[in-house]
């Protein structure tokens, strides 16, 4: 007959599950709502000023524009307002995949419209004015770009299981190591960055030239296993011709010339992919890129129409720009509402973690893992095992998955069953 028993709670933590860059964020996209209401109250002044309906009719689209950001912006102020209220279970960070799922769909909506607009003027054309209207195309384009740079300016890093580091960025971590040599500073990474894991060794400075042919790296695994990986020149760095196998924890000799230098590596996981962006931001950003797309294709097919009268293709160009918004907006859709569904962000991760548990011989009879917010993900863990290991054992092997902001483990033994739930 089994036994049941419950583990002490440890006194109540944080569910602040907001991005690092959330603040950061959340002044981009205000200065960039800003941007977009003066544009907005110049282009309405103008035309009212000037007589040019085309003018005030930009600077309407230029309210629907900053509307959309609005509701970005807000998302980031309300998440961030009421991150430790205990009425959000699992904190607030889900709010920006709401905002960006709602933005998403907005955009849908406007893709339908430009696209029926556009087909409408196919079959009834109407005169177009191309004196104010390329201009105003013009000035449209230049503040999405300006409204895109703010918005992307140092955004991008994410939680994402990317090891690119910037070259002027010599602090280490666990998979970036700092070497002091005779001849100056050398940097070893792993990096893997839409690509497979690969050493990468290159020099602090430009001052140091590296060799392939008196370069090399060779790891010693826990279990013993060894593998040398051979370096190839890539210009301003050496990379291995051979992929790292997964796990990247391991001790690792790494030969410079008659010098070796021994480093260890130890495995931190990060959140992968659509489980560590932040949507809300890529919501914002979509929507301005959207803008700035249909703007060029405006200005194209305006020109066009004018130098060889082909009418017809301003209405073309508003169709491939519905095209283009459409297909960003059913990313942003399938992707955040999934998350909003719970559905597991990353699959790799739960491959992983399974591996992790089930390495030594006990077994992962479930396994429940979703998103909380950008980077934070919680996970319920139950696991089968004829050992007697208990709940920290389990939370100390899975450590190194650095993104499980939130963790419940459940150990079930042969003869009796051990609960326990620890954040």
């Amino acid at each position: 007959m089994s036994e049941t028993s419950s583990a002490a709670l440890p006194a109540l933590h944080s569910h602040v599950f907001l991005s690092e860059d959330h603040q950061k964020s959340e002044r981009k996209t205000w200065a960039v709502i800003w941007l977009c209401a003066a544009m907005m109250v110049v282009e309405i002044v103008g035309g009212w000023l000037f007589g040019s309906i085309a003018l005030i009719a930009d600077g309407l689209h230029m309210s629907t524009h900053a509307g959309a950001l609005l509701l970005a912006a807000l998302a980031y102020t309300y998440a961030r307002k009421y991150a430790d209220d205990p009425r959000f279970t699992f904190g607030t960070g889900k709010l920006g995949d709401l905002a960006g799922f709602t933005s998403a769909i907005i955009l849908a909506m406007i893709a339908l419209l430009i696209g029926y607009e556009a087909i409408s003027r196919l079959f009834e054309p109407v005169p177009i004015h191309f004196t104010e209207a390329i201009p105003i195309a013009i000035l449209g384009l230049a503040v999405n770009v300006a409204s895109a740079w703010l918005l992307s300016g140092g955004h991008g890093h994410g939680h994402g299981h990317s090891h690119g580091h910037d070259h002027a960025d010599h602090e280490e971590d666990d998979e970036t190591h700092r070497i002091a040599t005779d001849a100056g500073a050398v940097i070893l990474e792993v990096f893997e960055d839409g690509m497979p894991p690969r050493f990468r060794l290159r020099s602090e400075n430009s001052g140091i030239k590296l060799s392939a042919a008196a370069a090399s790296v060779e790891t010693v695994r826990p279990d013993g296993a060894q593998q040398v990986f051979t370096l190839e020149d890539r210009g301003s760095y050496l990379e291995s011709v051979e992929e790292i196998p997964e796990p990247h924890a391991f001790e690792a000799n790494v030969r410079i010339g008659a010098q070796t230098y021994p480093l260890s590596f130890q495995e931190h996981e990060h959140a992968h992919g659509s489980a560590a962006r932040d949507h809300n931001m890529r919501a914002a950003l979509v929507h301005v890129m959207a803008d700035a797309a249909v703007s060029v294709l405006v200005i194209v097919g305006l020109l066009l129409a004018r130098a060889f009268g082909w009418h017809w293709m301003d209405p073309l160009a508003g169709i491939i720009g519905a095209c283009v918004i459409a297909s960003w907006s059913f990313g942003l859709i399938r992707d955040t509402g999934a998350i909003l569904l719970d559905m597991n962000p990353d699959r790799r991760m739960a491959d992983n973690l399974k591996r992790s548990i089930e390495d030594d011989g006990d077994q992962l009879v479930d396994l429940h893992l979703w998103r909380l917010g950008p980077g934070h993900l919680g996970a319920i863990v139950s696991v089968a095992t004829a050992k007697q290991q208990e709940e920290q054992y389990y939370r100390a092997k899975l450590a190194r998955f650095r993104s499980l902001s939130h963790l419940t483990i459940e150990v079930k033994h042969i003869n009796r069953t051990f609960t326990a739930v620890v954040a």
